[in-house]
């Protein structure tokens, strides 16, 4: 077995400056008593900037990262993207972003094709996770992906090059399957694993049943990412099967690992989390776990980067 050494791309991160008033999640859920799907959040509440992100992911030879969006006020479009191009983008941190939409607002198309004219801005993402427990639900209301206002907005994506990032829980899969046949010219991108939040048989069951539905859809690819968001109390054995499955539904061809950092830092350093994606990794081919680190978010986010030639973010970055 060998254990991969190569570039690596982190798919899937978050940046913010909570002087700005910009993020109403952080302020009006972290310091509540009750907890969200990832649990006490409250060690969230502190800006979270380029050098934080270098910091942490030093070890990991990191050559380049998309930021997704994290949140931003709908009352401020298009800013989030912005604010990221006065960002130090020298060590390719936040090379490329997947902006903020809603894909119901009457002007969404507007906005999208606002959007698309920033070369970084690569994609879009529209939260639909809902959960019947307000605290953990990151949607407005259930069943957003069946209404056709969104479907709408999102028509318009593909025409313009954007991927569609989406995150959604298990019990919502069987309207996503449905949603990515109807939009074949789309591509997706489903976000940290399908969130397997219930971890209990039967909610594991239908995760593991999801999962393998939208596989089998060509137009689709997975992030395996923020697992141990689901599992407090994690271990490489816990998830171990749930990388497995993932391998199992997608192929290592349509995966890639990220790390949605500062989210995954609440349970594991920047350094655990990789260290059991490449531990999980070690019994496959150099060429899928190329794809896995590298060449799936590589092509998938448009960042045209050369394997051989693209040095580490350690080495161009403090």
């Amino acid at each position: 077995m060998t254990r991969y050494d190569g570039p690596v791309i982190d798919p899937h991160h978050h940046l913010w400056d909570l002087g700005l008033k910009r993020h109403p999640w952080l302020e009006k859920k972290f310091g509540a008593s009750s907890e969200m799907v990832f649990g006490q959040m409250s060690s969230l509440l502190r800006d979270y900037g380029v050098k934080d992100y270098a910091r942490d992911a030093a070890r990991q030879n990191i050559v380049a990262t998309v930021h997704v969006e994290a949140g931003w006020s709908d009352g401020h479009p298009l800013e989030e993207s912005a604010w990221l191009d006065t960002l130090d983008h020298t060590g390719r941190i936040a090379e490329r972003y997947v902006a903020r939409v809603r894909l119901d607002d009457p002007d969404a198309r507007i906005k999208i094709e606002a959007e698309a004219t920033n070369p970084r801005v690569v994609g879009i993402r529209d939260i639909v996770s809902w959960h019947p427990d307000a605290n953990k639900s990151f949607a407005p209301h259930a069943g957003r992906m069946s209404d056709p206002q969104w479907r709408l907005g999102l028509s318009h994506l593909s025409g313009l090059g954007l991927v569609f990032d989406l995150m959604l829980y298990p019990w919502q899969m069987h309207e996503a399957c449905d949603l990515v046949r109807s939009f074949p010219e789309t591509l997706f991108v489903l976000n940290h694993g399908g969130s397997p939040a219930d971890r209990t048989e039967e909610g594991m069951a239908l995760w593991r049943d999801g999962l393998s539905s939208l596989g089998e859809e060509p137009n689709i690819r997975l992030k395996i990412s923020d697992l141990v968001a689901y599992d407090h109390g994690w271990s490489f054995e816990s998830l171990k099967p749930v990388i497995e499955h993932c391998l199992e539904s997608f192929g290592a061809a349509r995966c890639m690992f990220a790390s949605d950092f500062p989210v995954a830092g609440l349970h594991a350093t920047f350094h655990e989390v990789y260290e059991v994606f490449r531990r999980a990794a070690e019994p496959l081919s150099l060429d899928e776990q190329t794809s896995l680190f590298f060449t799936t978010a590589n092509n998938t986010y448009r960042l045209g980067l050369d394997e051989v030639e693209t040095p580490a973010m350690g080495e161009n970055h403090v």
